[in-house]
């Protein structure tokens, strides 16, 4: 896949193309059948496949303070755009510049002149320009006199009880340690990304040596609790228990912490790479022990648990 972060970057012999447009924040399941639909209709009129969206949500610039926490960081999402096999994305930052053009201005210079679009595909609630005035009336209106046509894409409903996929809706299955369902409406497991780092060894100590992932990692990182999952690290899938936040138990970590106790692998040199970290399913949430011996007992029944839930031998 190619990136371009700027669409002045865009080669001129790009395109024809078929684009679609939107923060595409999770890739979930919704964002999917957006670009399934770009990739049919780009093979069917022989145009490049483009997908166009942001390096923030917008209202982290526009209304901080209603900005919902990303389930994906940047690199997180283009590589989930890379797999899905389309031919390139436009990454554009959203700053100060970007907020204030016009919507008009941008189809012109986006759209029209960098990508030279054939067909836009947006979501049902999608919103662009200035004060969020371009929508897809006005998509389709500049689509009739520069030769592109406009579809906005259905809601995808959840199996089982028909609810709209959306971003705010996985957040809030993370929020509540539902990784499993999560998967469901993300068509995969959830996972956060980042260095592994030294921490407290306390893990080590209690015969669990743990893998520590950075602060800055990226992704929605679940609500509390010891999950079962994986460690991913250069392409190498670990089975591990995976603990999330503050060890309530010593009481003397200021800040959630995202864990991993390989099973079976006491000597690895992982520090300083980077890793990530797949939830599975939530064994139990985070609770305080009332001395050593009887977190090591649980400790012992986690990894139990877990090997069950990752049918390790």
């Amino acid at each position: 896949m190619m990136l371009f972060r700027d669409a002045r970057h865009v080669p001129s012999d790009l395109g024809p193309s078929v684009v679609a447009i939107g923060k595409f924040d999770g890739l979930h399941a919704g964002h999917r059948a957006l670009v399934a639909r770009m990739l049919d209709d780009a093979r069917a009129i022989g145009a490049r496949s483009v997908a166009v969206t942001f390096d923030r949500n917008p209202l982290a610039l526009i209304a901080p303070s209603r900005c919902p926490r990303p389930l994906v960081g940047v690199e997180q999402k283009i590589d989930l755009l890379a797999d899905t096999g389309i031919d390139a994305t436009l990454l554009l930052a959203f700053d100060e510049e970007l907020a204030a053009e016009d919507a008009e201005a941008f189809v012109e210079r986006v759209l029209v002149g960098a990508l030279r679009a054939r067909r836009v595909l947006v979501g049902r609630d999608f919103r662009f320009g200035r004060g969020g005035a371009g929508d897809a009336a006005l998509l389709e209106r500049m689509g009739a006199v520069h030769g592109f046509s406009v579809e906005v894409m259905p809601d995808v409903a959840s199996e089982g009880d028909g609810r709209r996929v959306s971003s705010s809706w996985i957040r809030e299955l993370l929020d509540a340690g539902d990784v499993e369902r999560a998967a469901t409406l993300l068509g995969r497991p959830h996972a956060v990304r980042g260095e592994i780092v030294h921490g407290l060894k306390r893990g080590r100590e209690l015969g669990f040596p743990t893998a520590n992932l950075s602060q800055d990692a990226e992704g929605f990182i679940p609500g509390d609790g010891v999950y079962a999952g994986w460690l991913v690290v250069d392409e190498t899938s670990y089975p591990a228990a995976i603990s999330v936040g503050s060890n309530p138990t010593f009481d003397d970590v200021n800040r959630r912490q995202v864990e991993a106790y390989v099973l079976d692998e006491h000597d690895l040199d992982l520090y300083g790479r980077r890793a990530e970290v797949r939830f599975v399913t939530r064994i139990r949430g985070m609770v305080a022990f009332e001395g050593v011996e009887k977190l090591i007992m649980q400790m012992t029944e986690d990894v139990v648990r877990t090997r069950d839930v990752l049918r390790i031998g």
